[in-house]
């Protein structure tokens, strides 16, 4: 689903309705993020990323993990690089064309470093995914289309002399009684990497957490994988609660990881459950290592993008801290038709699978692009504040062929423009 977003003569930014705090469209806690994001921004000059510069090594805080744990001696984690969008000439290119991002991980990840008393990666900043994090209280459609739109500008906070526009969409809403059955596959990682507190046990409490929300119209199967894939819980009635948690209480760790091969199985168990016109979906709880089997990022790619689309969707949750694969993780949940998520503690849990359930489970419009055309005789330049792995081709806007972002049951959906 495509949405264009045209800023001729009839949109000029300098006089839309002003941004402000207390306002619809930005929560108190997003106003927060926009603001440290403007000390970044304004101080960004010759960097290639939005985000945080580390500190000279002598004034940087004592390492400490999540839950005040010592960070560990070893780092493995992995993330892409990211470079900040440039600023374009309106004259010579007027339209900005890009995939949505519904992804929240890289909010929960900065978080994870900041609480533990250390720096993020650059690449761990993903700018999009901090300001989305945030749910707004944009109005959800009435007539029955999957989301409404809506635009907003204010003064730029690190450039008084540009303008900040705000895109927002948000999509349909859904109840929890009339929302569809879900078919679900948890697939967990039981390597020996998933050891730590913070990994395996907090997946089991999590899931926990989901199972509660789930009813007698879902089914839920358990497939774990180490060297191994095993199938620990075939699909079973959420009538059954007690049953579900026993399995997922019943898991340890240890061993090498073949992802892959958890893969296959767990969407094998999910096409054997295949509810019509349901919540088809494997959840996927890592640390994100692959090193058993296909190990090559762009192979597990290939292989998520053929199961995609048997209409099986697929969630990314990352665990854990020293080993995490967010660029693998990201990927995986891009091309699957999913989301990708961190989890650093309960509360981030609740949140994804209580409040925001719905949205994180169901989904109402695939493929979701947007296109903004800005006038030149307005607007001289402009620039996309993140979303630096969704950029698209003009042309692929209308391409239905390109795969890109979906939107979940009630997600908001923020894109910033400095003009």
């Amino acid at each position: 689903m495509s949405r264009r977003f045209p800023c001729p003569a009839s949109f000029d930014p300098t006089r839309m309705r002003p941004l402000a705090g207390a306002r619809r469209g930005w929560p108190a806690t997003a106003m927060g993020a926009l603001a440290l994001l403007a000390a970044a921004c304004s101080s960004s000059a010759g960097r290639s990323y939005v985000g945080v510069a580390a500190p000279n090594a002598c004034c940087a805080p004592a390492p400490l993990g999540v839950g005040g744990l010592p960070q560990p001696d070893f780092d493995t984690e992995s993330y892409d690089s990211v470079r900040e969008n440039d600023f374009v000439l309106a004259s010579t290119e007027p339209l900005s064309t890009f995939s949505v991002d519904v992804d929240t991980a890289s909010y929960a990840n900065v978080r994870r470093f900041l609480e533990a008393g250390t720096w993020p990666s650059p690449g761990a900043v993903r700018t999009e995914e901090l300001v989305n994090y945030f749910a707004y209280d944009d109005a959800a459609p009435t007539d029955g289309r999957a989301f409404s739109t809506s635009l907003e500008s204010t003064t730029c906070p690190w450039t008084p002399s540009h303008r900040l526009v705000r895109i927002g969409i948000k999509g349909r809403e859904m109840s929890k009684a009339g929302r569809p059955p879900c078919n679900l596959v948890f697939l967990v990682d039981v390597s020996g990497s998933m050891q730590a507190e913070n990994k395996l046990p907090l997946v089991q409490r999590s899931l926990r957490v989901l199972v509660d929300e789930l009813d007698g119209r879902d089914k839920v199967a358990l497939v774990v994988y180490a060297g191994a894939s095993g199938l620990v819980l075939p699909p079973t009635s959420c009538k059954w609660k007690d049953k579900i948690k026993s399995a997922i209480d019943s898991l340890s760790a240890g061993g090498s990881t073949n992802g892959a091969a958890g893969l296959e199985l767990a969407y094998l168990q999910t096409r054997d459950g295949f509810i019509a016109n349901g919540a088809n979906r494997v959840i996927l709880a890592t640390d994100g290592d692959f090193n058993v089997g296909i190990t090559d990022q762009s192979r597990l790619v290939s292989l998520i993008e053929e199961k995609a689309k048997s209409g099986i969707a697929l969630t990314c949750l990352g665990f854990g801290m020293g080993n995490l694969k967010d660029s693998t993780l990201e990927k995986l949940a891009d091309h699957g038709d999913g989301n990708y998520g961190y989890i650093d503690d309960l509360r981030e849990a609740e949140k994804l699978f209580i409040r925001q359930a719905w949205g994180t489970l169901f989904t109402v419009a695939k493929d979701v692009k947007i296109q903004v055309e800005f006038n030149p005789a307005l607007v001289s330049a402009y620039r996309l504040i993140g979303y630096e792995n969704r950029m698209l081709a003009k042309q692929d806007f209308n391409d239905d062929k390109k795969d890109a972002g979906d939107v979940g049951a009630g997600h908001s959906v923020t894109a910033l423009y400095e003009v």
